[in-house]
């Protein structure tokens, strides 16, 4: 893969005038708001049934475990067979899930035992879906249009997690029966768009067969490049302690005294920043000091969410939660495109999978990890620590990854498989 010269503005908008790109952004789009409103009602419903802070930390576990277990196979089956089929699948497979679940609660026989066994499905299914999803979109875009379709797809995910937790909030008024419904029909829509899918090349597999080597490719390539190791470890600790995610429902009603549409309002603030952040990058791609750029946007995080534990007010919980978003942005769009550049693309898929139980581990595992020291500390103990911690690892990663923390442009020499 050679490294590229910045594109012009203009390239920003000629990317989604792409009917190819604008299928993806759309099918991303869909998946993910799909996702968001199934997470909205299962946090609520949960906190609803056990009033237990450790219970929504269970929910997170119990989501993450299956992208551990199924990492090597989803990684290797992205890199082997056509990943369009294997996307469409997934979101297939969730709509049923989905479906399931609204059947379960209209029905009035949900429990918590229940919420986890279809959680897990979920967590499988996503551990497939989402490396094979995002390992497609350089197939989809010319070498040269990758840095600002990472950001412009970013948006996608942004929009739809501002979008979804509201409309999961205001829906759940009706019934957790409901949300999980709108849920299927948006699972059901990605599918379709994924299927009418056209690549502007075909993504090489590999062939040879399967043996160790290849099913720990992925793990062994990011090992041996200490930009890629710094950048997926840097937010896995970083979002690991400073996500409070999992405690919005709490915060929501015995914090800030308000219901489900203010839980739909905080969840949906990270993504407001997110999505403006997005936006400016997809417009003004960064292109000098891109190390050092992420690791203040990290600190940045971490600063946000101490405000955020120390608030009682709710718009200022949501501007907290606005430049939190916006600060993870820029580092998310920095380690994405760094994993795209400085990956063949034969390697996607693997490289891709590893990447995502790095995603999923600070997202989900995050989520654990703030429900068990909620349940020590308290709610704004829990936050207020994770947000400290944030910053220590900042700290530590600078001289951990002095290369990450001098690197320049984002595409400086070109990868090798």
């Amino acid at each position: 893969m050679s490294t590229s010269a910045p594109l012009p503005a203009a390239d920003a908008d000629s990317v989604f005038r792409d009917p190819a790109f604008r299928r993806f952004w759309l099918a991303r789009f869909s998946t993910t708001i799909a996702y968001q409103i199934f997470t909205v009602a299962v946090g609520w419903q949960m906190y609803d049934l056990t009033r237990d802070a450790f219970m929504l930390g269970m929910v997170g576990l119990v989501q993450f475990l299956p992208s551990v277990v199924l990492l090597l196979m989803s990684g290797h089956v992205a890199d082997r067979f056509d990943r369009r089929r294997i996307v469409r699948a997934c979101q297939a497979l969730e709509a049923l899930v989905a479906c399931a679940m609204a059947v379960a609660s209209l029905s009035g026989w949900v429990a918590r035992e229940h919420i986890f066994v279809f959680v897990a499905l979920i967590g499988a299914l996503r551990a497939f879906e989402t490396p094979t999803l995002q390992a497609t979109l350089p197939s989809v875009v010319s070498p040269r249009q990758l840095p600002r379709a990472v950001a412009l797809s970013s948006s996608a995910a942004q929009s739809a997690i501002i979008i979804g937790p509201a409309v999961g909030g205001f829906a759940y008024v009706a019934g957790p029966g409901v949300v999980y419904a709108i849920s299927a029909v948006l699972f059901c829509m990605a599918a379709v768009l994924v299927s009418g899918l056209t690549l502007r090349q075909a993504a090489p597999r590999i062939t040879t067969p399967v043996s160790l080597q290849t099913l720990f490719a992925g793990i062994a390539y990011i090992r041996s490049r200490p930009v890629l190791l710094g950048a997926i470890s840097l937010d896995l600790f970083a979002v690991l302690l400073g996500g409070a995610t999992a405690l919005l429902p709490i915060y929501a009603r015995d914090i800030l005294h308000t219901g489900p549409w203010g839980l739909g309002l905080l969840r949906s603030s990270p993504a407001i920043g997110a999505l403006a952040m997005a936006l400016w990058l997809a417009r003004h791609p960064l292109q000098r000091r891109v190390g050092r750029i992420m690791f203040g946007a990290v600190a940045l995080f971490g600063a946000a969410t101490m405000v955020f534990g120390l608030s009682h007010w709710l718009p200022l919980s949501m501007a907290a939660l606005v430049v939190l978003g916006a600060s993870d942005m820029i580092s998310v769009v920095v380690r994405s495109t760094l994993v795209q550049l400085d990956t063949p693309d034969e390697m996607r898929g693997r490289v891709g999978a590893v990447n995502s139980v790095f995603i999923g581990a600070s997202n989900q595992l995050g989520e654990f990890e703030s429900g068990v020291t909620a349940a020590l500390l308290g709610p704004v103990g829990a936050v207020l620590l994770g947000g400290l911690g944030t910053l220590l690892v900042v700290v530590l990663w600078v001289r951990l990854f002095p290369t990450l923390a001098g690197r320049d442009a984002l595409h400086e020499r070109p990868a090798v498989a």
